[in-house]
């Protein structure tokens, strides 16, 4: 970037069925992790932004949660945040599976996978009353034959929503540069809303509690139904300049708590041990990290949950 080049800033959101893989697309192009990945649906809860620089451009990316049909309060909080980082940016980027997307043609589809194609198809429709149109990014391209996926680009194309398509993998990187210049073009002219080394804007107790969640699920996530929370409830920096960090884990039922404990209090040790290690690396310092593990029936219809989370209660 030279002196008269013009900086541009602005926010894109990425939108999405669960599991589509939102969060491994924006720490791609972020260059750094800022959202937890792992393999159970519904992961995240809230907005997440990060940052991405190309040359002159700070490209403000909003992870959303997974867009699907809301069952319970919690479910409506997300859904509404996911909609809401959509009306409020400058770009949108729909990722969809394609690889479930051929499963259903194929007649291959799980529960998992049918669902996935219904909620798309109800992101079609909520973007037809949008006020800009959207880019198409066809996600998971690895191993799916480049006429298969201009089929599935042209029909979902053809519904009228969207200006653009990009053929990505969010895992590889394959084709991620090219999306990347293009959000880059389409931010405004305008002074940076971050400095240039920041990634995330992520309270700190906030990202250390994502953390451990991330690796509660990666652990549990067969036995553990969508029932838990992480809160950072103490963060001190010790004398040493190491930091001090209780969290607690919250279930709602006794049965959980056993299966986060597990024999012998093993399975908390692991996800402490790989929660404290990534902590460490991130916040480039010694961490002392204590979890506890208690049942809370009724933290997902707690407005201060939804408060810490900056969802909307009233929904």
């Amino acid at each position: 970037m030279t002196e008269t080049t013009p900086t541009r800033a602005g926010f894109a959101a990425i939108i999405g069925a669960p599991n589509a893989g939102k969060s491994t697309l924006t720490n791609r192009l972020v260059g750094a992790k800022v959202s937890i990945v792992t393999q159970k649906v519904q992961t995240t809860r809230f907005p997440v932004r990060g940052v991405a620089m190309h040359d002159s451009a700070q490209i403000v990316l909003v992870d959303t949660p997974g867009i699907f049909k809301p069952r319970r309060r919690l479910d409506r909080a997300m859904v509404r945040s996911a909609w809401a980082g959509a009306e409020d940016a400058e770009a949108v980027v729909h990722l969809v599976d394609v690889q479930a997307e051929l499963s259903v043609q194929d007649g291959t589809a799980k529960g998992a996978d049918k669902k996935a194609i219904e909620d798309v198809r109800s992101i079609v429709h909520g973007l037809k009353g949008a006020s800009r149109k959207a880019i198409l990014a066809l996600n998971k391209i690895d191993g799916v034959k480049r006429e298969r996926m201009l089929a599935v680009a042209k029909e979902l194309f053809d519904t009228g929503v969207y200006d653009e398509v990009f053929m990505i993998s969010a895992a590889t990187g394959a084709g991620v540069d090219d999306l990347k210049t293009r959000l880059a073009a389409m931010m405004p002219e305008g002074p940076w809303l971050y400095p240039e080394d920041q990634t995330a804007d992520l309270p700190v107790r906030l990202l250390a509690a994502e953390i451990t969640r991330e690796k509660l699920y990666l652990r549990v996530h067969e036995e553990l139904p969508y029932a838990a929370s992480v809160e950072t409830h103490a963060f001190e920096e010790r004398a040493d300049g190491s930091l001090r960090i209780e969290q607690t884990v919250l279930v709602e039922r006794e049965g959980q708590r056993a299966i986060i404990i597990g024999a012998n209090g093993q399975t908390l040790k692991w996800i402490g041990s790989a929660a404290r290690e990534e902590l460490t690396d991130l916040l480039e310092r010694k961490v002392h990290l204590f979890l506890h593990v208690k049942v809370r029936e009724t933290w997902a219809e707690e407005r201060g949950t939804y408060e810490g989370m900056g969802l909307d209660y009233d929904v």
